[in-house]
């Protein structure tokens, strides 16, 4: 073979430089970085190859971090190596990064690579002991800005672990929603076609709005909520501004879109003449298929009223589900009351006294008493002087079993017993799980 040479990178090496990624995952190497992350590198920070005439036989790519260097790829073509090209292509990396100042350079090799001896060539030393930890950040930086002005966001990471109770509704969920989505290709092995639409339908109060978060926390999915009432000030009108939001969101890699309240725009189109709103409905009924030809993404619609939806908007083919959220039973209470109680004092709360109280309390009630029950407590002990010690150098800690039953008296349950008995008589002609 004739001699090869060390240069600089140049846009015209990327077939080159895929070759050796391609070269290497033949031969059951994993790179540590992906393909998109060396070829940003390569055309952004530092890279050099070797070429044998116009051929690329080898690349090495680095990029700062503050002090740090880091050499994100090193490969030589199989037949090219025991030849000194690997220790090189380190040298030559290095040297350009010379002006940075680095105080350290750094390399992650996957544990089945053999080129070790350019490293230690190069005078590298191989750390023991150490593990490698990774974590996929779900937005990427390209998409923050379009996302802020959808005014979108990513939640928190614990969400879903932070509803409390309400087992039944988050195993269900669980399942038919986030299962499918968070392990997309396994579902495809089985057949399973991720949803991409689903309703959420209940009383007022029941936490569609949280489930919602909570699914796009789960999934770690920007969070974007469509305000029908913000949009119809747009100029362009409701239905206008409706299809340009959703050709924005089409931007996205991933989003969990959320509309609230969905009866208000997709409501029984009836009248002569018709409600200025039925243009609206029909833009939505619209938007829907195509947006669920975009993988990716999940659009949560909820309802209060779900017998009040157009015929139209539930049809098979727009929604894959349509999911009821009710009231809490005894076991969800039960995790509510312990989750708003502090600490402190949930020791001293007879928890099942509340939770037999509070039947019929939607979470958003339970919420409400307990916040209630811990404001009134503060305000009763400021005012008896009980939070300043006392004779035996005892305080008082927080509220009582009394303080919350009292605030569960003078507490009006959102859901009437009538809308429960409506609830009730929906899941059986309208529930899709």
């Amino acid at each position: 073979m004739s001699t090869w040479k060390i240069r600089d990178f140049h846009p015209s090496d990327l077939e080159g430089l895929l070759h050796l990624w391609e070269a290497l995952k033949a031969n059951n190497v994993e790179p540590v970085y992906d393909l998109s992350e060396v070829l940003a590198s390569a055309e952004k920070d530092h890279a050099v190859v070797a070429v044998q005439g116009e051929t690329v036989v080898g690349a090495a790519v680095g990029r700062a971090a503050h002090d740090q260097g880091w050499i994100v790829f090193l490969a030589t073509l199989p037949q090219w190596r025991g030849r000194g090209i690997g220790t090189s292509l380190l040298a030559a990396v290095e040297n350009r990064m010379a002006h940075l100042g680095l105080t350290k350079l750094s390399a992650l090799m996957p544990a089945g690579e053999t080129r070790v001896e350019a490293f230690l060539n190069r005078g590298f030393a191989v750390k023991a002991d150490l593990r490698y930890f990774e974590r996929r950040i779900p937005v990427q930086r390209a998409e923050l800005g379009a996302l802020e002005e959808l005014g979108g966001r990513i939640l928190p990471r614990n969400l879903w672990e932070n509803v409390a109770g309400m087992t039944e509704e988050k195993r269900l969920l669980e399942r038919r929603l986030v299962l499918p989505l968070a392990q997309s290709e396994l579902a495809e092995e089985f057949g399973v076609v991720p949803p991409r639409a689903v309703v959420l339908f209940g009383p007022p109060g029941t936490g569609k709005t949280t489930f919602a978060k909570a699914i796009a926390s789960r999934l770690e999915w920007p969070f974007v909520e469509v305000f029908p009432s913000r949009l119809a000030a747009d100029p362009a009108g409701l239905a206008g501004a409706l299809r340009q939001t959703f050709l924005e969101i089409s931007e996205l890699e991933h989003a969990v879109v959320f509309i609230d309240e969905v009866e208000e725009i997709a409501a029984h189109r009836s009248g002569e003449p018709p409600s200025p709103l039925q243009g609206v409905t029909n833009e939505l009924l619209k938007i829907i298929p195509a947006f669920r030809d975009q993988p990716g993404r999940l659009l949560v619609c909820a309802t209060n009223f779900i017998r009040s939806l157009d015929s139209a908007f539930l049809r098979h083919g727009r929604f894959d589900y349509v999911i009821p959220i009710g009231l809490p039973d005894a076991e969800a209470r039960t995790a509510m009351w312990q989750r708003f109680i502090p600490g402190s004092v949930l020791d001293t709360v007879d928890v099942a006294a509340l939770v037999e109280r509070s039947e019929g309390f939607s979470p958003a009630d339970i919420e409400f008493a307990a916040r209630s029950a811990s404001q009134r407590a503060l305000e009763k002990a400021i005012d008896d002087g009980a939070a300043a010690a006392g004779a035996n150098g005892t305080r008082r800690r927080g509220p009582g079993t009394h303080d919350y039953l009292d605030t569960i008296a003078d507490t009006r349950a959102t859901v009437s017993a009538e809308v429960a008995g409506e609830f009730l008589e929906d899941i059986d002609a309208l529930a899709r799980t």
